[in-house]
């Protein structure tokens, strides 16, 4: 296996940790500040993104050169660990979530009027997306469960049904609908994948479910679609292959998840061992306490421990393919998120009441964090799903 990132990867890796240092880290409170008052249409968000893009430091993270930069999975894992920094540099590279498992499904089973249409716009960063998928009245970890239903009605399709976590709908241009067309089916042969402009009659957003007393942004909205009429060509892929996609979207972006979770630890991290340079408390240097000593040896360990796995999988992924790679996908998205909340939590300690102001980004950290845990997968349907695989090795 290869740890470090390839000569042409560096190559990418160097610009990218130049501009998150140079450019991103010192615009966030700034682009907080317009975001406040603009939503997304912060000026100097679409500033540094227009910059980014001229650089080509665009869509890094497809694998496929048709579409996108034509980056491995492991070595956008590097890339990614340095966006996760900061978390506004996705959206700045144009490699934000849901659009890049939107894009991923796009290019790999759009036609070619789809991808016309929806997935050229998304690339090209003139378009934003959201993926509508989990529901309030059916449990989000199993989604052989959903109720939304799509019937064919001539040629259309007409969705009726309750979403909500549909992230980044305010201001998308559409949503990926995940739906029932075959109610009598297999439990995994239910559900197809649905593109639906947001400007569709019945795609009605109720509003941005609150999390964590945050509503900015895209929202994660609570959606009802009622007779909402798409043409028959909105399907993606094929009809009852929704949780086939589904499942093809999210090996990447697990990954994706994962490592902008490590990085955002390591920034967490440094915070920390720069303030226990510094801070005195009880005629010491923090630092120099056994306890604080304790947190950032441990934090050390955890970290590079987390990465490894996480590479690990990016690198199978590359060589075997997503569907040999699951296991370690699995184990990386448990490992990570919580060795993310368990450094997060050390760093706002040692920092005290500075740790829970927004003076620094780590409370804003914790809070976004905290539902890595459950997006994707909880995790104890990854771990349920580990030791099924591992028990039936040795069956």
């Amino acid at each position: 296996m290869q740890f470090g990132i390839s000569e042409e990867g560096k190559i990418i890796e160097d610009q990218v940790v130049r501009f998150i240092n140079e450019k991103i880290i010192p615009a966030e409170n700034k682009i907080a500040q317009e975001a406040a008052v603009n939503g997304e249409d912060s000026p100097t968000m679409k500033a540094l993104r227009e910059e980014a893009k001229a650089l080509g430091l665009w869509n890094l993270y497809l694998p496929d050169e048709e579409w996108g930069a034509g980056v491995s999975n492991h070595d956008y894992s590097i890339l990614c660990e340095h966006m996760g920094r900061s978390q506004i540099a996705s959206r700045v590279f144009n490699c934000q979530a849901p659009d890049t498992g939107n894009a991923e499904i796009l290019a790999q089973f759009g036609t070619d009027e789809q991808k016309e249409k929806w997935l050229i716009p998304l690339l090209e960063g003139n378009m934003r997306s959201c993926f509508s998928m989990t529901e309030p009245d059916t449990s989000g970890s199993d989604p052989t469960g959903l109720r939304t239903a799509a019937v064919k009605d001539g040629d259309d399709w007409v969705i009726n049904g309750h979403k909500w976590f549909t992230s980044g709908a305010i201001g998308a241009g559409f949503a990926i609908a995940m739906v029932v067309t075959n109610p009598k089916g297999t439990a995994h042969e239910r559900a197809s994948m649905i593109i639906v402009p947001t400007d569709a009659p019945g795609f009605d957003i109720i509003r941005p479910v609150s999390v964590m007393g945050h509503t900015g942004g895209g929202g994660h909205c609570e959606i009802q679609y009622n007779d909402c009429r798409v043409p028959a060509s909105s399907l993606l892929g094929p009809e009852n292959g929704g949780f086939m996609i589904a499942q093809a979207r999210l090996g990447p972006g697990r990954i994706h998840h994962c490592m902008r979770a490590i990085g955002t630890a390591e920034r967490a991290f440094e915070i920390m061992c720069r303030h226990a340079n510094v801070r005195e408390s009880h005629g010491s240097k923090l630092g120099q306490k056994q306890f604080v000593q304790e947190w950032i040896a441990t934090s050390r360990m955890e970290i590079d421990q987390a990465r490894l796995l996480t590479q690990y999988a990016a690198w199978k992924m590359d060589t075997s393919g997503k569907e040999n790679a699951r296991q370690e996908l699995s184990m990386a998205k448990v490992v990570v998120p919580n060795m993310m909340m368990n450094v997060l939590d050390r760093v706002i300690q040692c920092l005290g009441a500075l740790g829970v102001s927004d003076d620094t980004p780590v409370a804003s950290m914790w809070r976004n964090g905290r539902a890595l845990r459950i997006a994707d997968g909880p995790d104890e349907v990854h771990k349920m799903v580990i030791a099924r695989r591992e028990l039936k090795r040795f069956a």
